[in-house]
């Protein structure tokens, strides 16, 4: 790639052409990054056969009539100021900092952040103390609003739970502040909520909460929102954080009382953007430090390494990383970052081997044996412990809470001196080291089944870890690449990148979620709240990267209307909004009425795609294998990874799962997540670790998608289909199939002790749920007999026992005649009942079940439904949230003449309804109870 005068060569790559690409016509793609100067309108691509004299092509191609972003403003200036002691804030809040001085970004920051309540944006790279900088605007905030709340979000669960950890510390434990996690692994009650002084959470939970916050006063009293890693708006889940900044500057414009933002980034290159999406005002609240401010200096190497493969480059690393170790950190701490977890384990024992080879395995240890020992205790996954012995750890998400809580802690006390990690590392634990290795910049992409170039702002983050400010007087960062991209880190790795939006790509939800709410209630109003985003703002500024050649304002309202008017069509092709309506009827067609689809869509964080395609999809009389088939074809799921060579993994466990897959979608996301959910019910073994953490992540997506199934079956009538769904959540609960016996979803009851439970007369789970002394007894006595079960175990299984839901439930039944509408000649009135269930909780209560296959905890809930067996039709149904001890739940429904049709019935005769009482987390403990309406008339009103 050159300019058209051949005076400079901007990148160069040799290409491989497969002859099996040739003949099947595939063609080779080749992804590259060059910088685009104003003064070369026209660049070349040339390419020049190797083999073959005069075989060469050349393409051209202008760059004119691309509409160039401004130039990169001006970063902040660090001022030759005298750092501040800590004696600037109150004495009260003294004794949560270690540190008697700030360092110079925080001593130019403190005043806007400490003195006024500015929204402010703050670039600075990693290592530059941004969270202590963060921490006086929440300072602020418990001095001069006490009560009000402060909500932290973070892009990853890694992140927030590092903030968790650090803030319920020095805020919970040493000022007595409620700090309470809100995340994917965590969703407290209500109570904890409006109690909470500080809110951990991630992007999609605050999102999910505060689309109803006209009814939720724990949104509303919130104060301050802290945006950490705000430059990630460029990746997938960066168009979440755009949707909370425009609602919650509309809720303090709304209530009068602004709420303030404050913005953390690395350095980027449009902070104005970022800076007026915000909602940052004054020019001294605008701070985008260069990354040479650092307050620990840092050199950067960068090498390059030849390799179409991917694997084999990967090997022809580990020596370099190796010696970079040796010669660059023989003694201090030094962490290598790879791309998977895979790559941890090979490079740990990559670097063991050398050990071997060099006759010194003992090189890197830095604990005593004891020590060894004691450590070797704690850790249950096998590659780990074995590593640790000399000295090297991993660290990735697929290891266990206490793995990683061990390796963490060695580390951090100098006992392990190499830590091999993934990027989330990077992200989340706050531990730098003295050398960092980023062995690397691709990563598998099981989307496009390719391997694909790291986001810059991770290799940013990633190199930012080296440099320890309180031991190191300059970090160093050593970052093994591709040869081709060598040139291309060493321009773009310290200039910044701008920001660019992604909402545009995923626009779908968020605004039918403004549907619901509603904020956007016509089309125009849709237009109207893309000016509020982020994207409006960059459209402007580079409307050449989101598609846009004509960069005049009214082309890019025209563009604007375009997506708003794609997207309405598409969530009313999903029914989640209903069609225009017509003018000729008296009709506004501007008007925006969401759907009951579009409203499920919005309470349970759906696709539209989803719920669309359970209404199409979900039958009357679907079975229960349909319809987790149905789930798991689900958008949700569509991102589960899928790694290389992970489609064979999928074959051998297909084999030992009952239900069928196609071959040819093995290394389908959809496909993984059917058999994870088979190997779940099977109690199966996953073929590697990185399954488990798949199959928890799929886990936590199925409760809401099943609710969501549950709701969307009982809109369409669908009764067996409803009561099929709601089982199938109680097998996922409880890691069994739906034939499977009710007993074994008790813990530690197996296969070999249900004949001597059916010899005492236990043979189905309600028979536990109604234990009388003697049952209990007799459970006792059964359990004794297993050998294998310790006395821990048996307990266990009784406290089980005593948790199991015995809930007396008592119905009464009203009716009313309902008078025909006026203005509907059609309408002839009729009868609305209202059943009343009583339901009294008869056995122990908990917060939580008891659950050991489900990876979180769970509270019960219940849903009443009310349905006509001969129809198959339901009709009526409500969820009960918690049953502690009483409660009471009244279902309205109005009379049906389909009933009397299928029956044939005469005046005098009796309509037969069900009332079904399901909880939605154990098998086997439906309830249901019949009740009879008296049909005395062919008049529906006199019925």
């Amino acid at each position: 790639m050159q300019d058209s005068g051949n005076n400079f060569i901007f990148h160069h790559e040799k290409v491989v052409l497969q002859k099996k690409d040739v003949l099947a016509g595939t063609p080779v793609i080749v992804n590259l990054t060059v910088p685009i100067i104003r003064e070369y309108g026209t660049y070349m691509v040339k390419l020049t056969s190797d083999r073959w004299l005069g075989c060469e092509s050349c393409d051209l191609f202008s760059v004119k009539h691309l509409h160039l972003p401004d130039d990169v403003p001006p970063s902040t200036k660090l001022l030759p100021i005298k750092p501040l002691s800590k004696l600037v804030i109150p004495e009260a809040y003294r004794s949560i900092y270690r540190f008697d001085h700030m360092n110079a970004i925080q001593s130019q920051v403190f005043h806007a952040l400490y003195h006024s309540d500015e929204n402010v944006f703050l670039g600075a790279p990693t290592g530059s103390g941004k969270t202590v900088c963060a921490e006086l605007s929440v300072l602020r905030v418990l001095t001069k609003y006490p009560g009000a709340k402060i909500v932290y979000i973070a892009p990853l669960k890694a992140l927030v739970k590092e903030r968790l950890r650090d803030w319920g510390d020095r805020f919970g434990k040493q000022l007595g502040k409620k700090v309470v996690e809100l995340s994917g692994d965590v969703t407290p009650d209500i109570s904890a909520l409006v109690n909470a002084d500080i809110l951990c959470t991630t992007p999609e939970k605050w999102d999910g909460i505060s689309r109803n916050w006209q009814t939720r006063s724990y949104v509303t009293s919130v104060k301050l929102v802290i945006f950490d890693e705000i430059h990630m708006l460029g990746n997938d889940r960066g168009p979440i954080l755009e949707v909370i900044v425009s609602r919650m500057r509309y809720i303090g414009w709304h209530q009068g009382s602004p709420i303030r933002l404050v913005g953390l980034s690395t350095a980027v290159a449009n902070p104005g953007d970022l800076g007026a999406w915000l909602g940052v005002e004054k020019r001294w609240a605008m701070f985008n430090f260069e990354p040479s401010v650092r307050p620990v200096p840092m050199r950067v190497h960068i090498a390059g390494y030849p390799g179409r493969h991917y694997c084999p480059r990967m090997a022809t690393m580990n020596k370099p990383t190796y010696n970079a170790i040796v010669e660059k950190s023989p003694t201090k701490p030094v962490i290598v970052f790879v791309s998977s977890r895979r790559q941890t384990r090979l490079t740990a024992l990559a670097l063991i081997n050398f050990l071997v080879l060099e006759g010194n395995t003992a090189k890197f240890v830095r604990m005593s044996v004891e020590e060894l020992e004691e450590t070797l205790v704690n850790v249950e996954d096998p590659h780990l412990k074995h590593c640790i012995q000399f000295g090297i750890a991993i660290h990735h998400a697929g290891l266990c809470e206490g793995d990683k809580a061990v390796v963490e802690n060695a580390f951090r006390t100098g006992r392990l001196q190499i830590l091999v990690a993934t990027s989330t590392l990077a992200w989340g634990v706050n531990f730098p080291a003295h050398l960092v290795i980023v062995k690397g910049t691709e990563y598998y992409d099981g989307k496009s089944k390719s391997y694909v170039d790291m986001p810059i702002t991770d290799v940013l983050q990633m190199i930012g870890r080296a440099g320890r400010p309180q031991f190191d007087t300059e970090g160093i960062a050593q970052l093994l690449c591709h040869e081709p991209k060598k040139g291309f880190y060493r321009k773009f790795l310290y200039d910044p990148f701008p920001v660019e939006s992604m909402l545009n790509k995923q626009l779908h939800v968020h605004i039918n979620a403004e549907i619901v709410s509603g904020s956007i209630s016509t089309r125009q109003d849709a237009v109207d709240y893309l000016t509020w985003t982020f994207l409006f703002r960059r459209l402007v500024k580079n409307p050449t990267y989101y598609g846009v050649t004509d960069p005049s304002p009214k082309a890019l309202t025209v563009y604007l209307s375009g997506i708003v008017s794609q997207v309405l069509r598409d969530l009313e092709e999903a029914k989640c909004i209903e069609p225009p309506e017509d003018p000729a009827d008296g009709g506004d067609p501007n008007i925006l009425t969401f759907t009951v689809l579009g409203k499920l869509c919005s309470y349970y964080y759906l696709s539209h795609l989803t719920a669309g395609f359970f209404d199409s999809k979900i039958e009357a009389n679907s079975s229960h294998e349909e319809l987790l088939r149905l789930m798991c074809d689900a958008q949700e799921f569509a991102d589960l990874p899928v790694r290389h060579n992970e489609d064979k993994l999928n074959m051998d466990l297909a084999r030992k799962v009952p239900l069928g897959i196609d071959a040819r979608n093995a290394d389908s996301a959809h496909v993984k997540a059917f058999l994870m959910f088979q190997a779940h019910f099977e109690r199966a073994p996953l073929p590697i670790s990185d399954y488990y953490t798949d199959q928890r992540s799929a886990m936590d997506n199925s409760v809401r998608v099943l609710q969501s199934m549950v709701d969307i079956a009982g809109n369409s009538g669908h009764l067996y289909a409803t009561l099929r769904s709601m089982e199938l959540l109680q097998c996922i609960i409880q890691g069994r199939w739906w034939y499977d016996n009710s007993l074994l979803q008790m813990p530690h009851i197996t296969e070999k002790l249900l004949p001597l439970l059916a010899a005492e007369g236990i043979e189905h789970i309600a028979h536990l749920a109604n234990a009388t002394r003697h049952t209990t007894a007799s459970l006792e006595k059964v359990l004794k007999t297993d050998e294998g079960l310790t006395p821990a175990q048996r307990s266990e299984v009784m406290y089980a026992a005593r948790r199991l839901p015995l809930i007396d439930v008592q119905l009464s039944l009203a009716s009313k005649k309902v008078e025909p509408d006026s203005d509907d000649e059609d309408d002839e009135g009729g009868v609305c009942y209202e059943l009343t269930v009583d339901l009294v909780r008869l056995s122990e209560t908990g917060k939580y079940i008891v659950a050991p296959q489900f990876a979180k905890q769970k509270d019960e809930q219940y849903w009443i439904v009310v349905g006509h067996e001969a129809t198959g039709e339901l009709v009526a149904m409500k969820r009960l949230n918690r049953l502690w001890k009483r409660s009471s739940v009244t279902l309205k429904f109005e009379w049906d003449d389909e009933w009397i049709e299928d029956a044939g019935l005469r005046a005098g005769d009796a309509i037969e309804l069900q009332v079904y009482v399901v909880c939605d987390s154990f098998i086997g403990l439906n309830q249901q109870y019949g009740f009879c309406l008296l049909y005395t008339s062919p008049s529906p009103r006199d019925s």
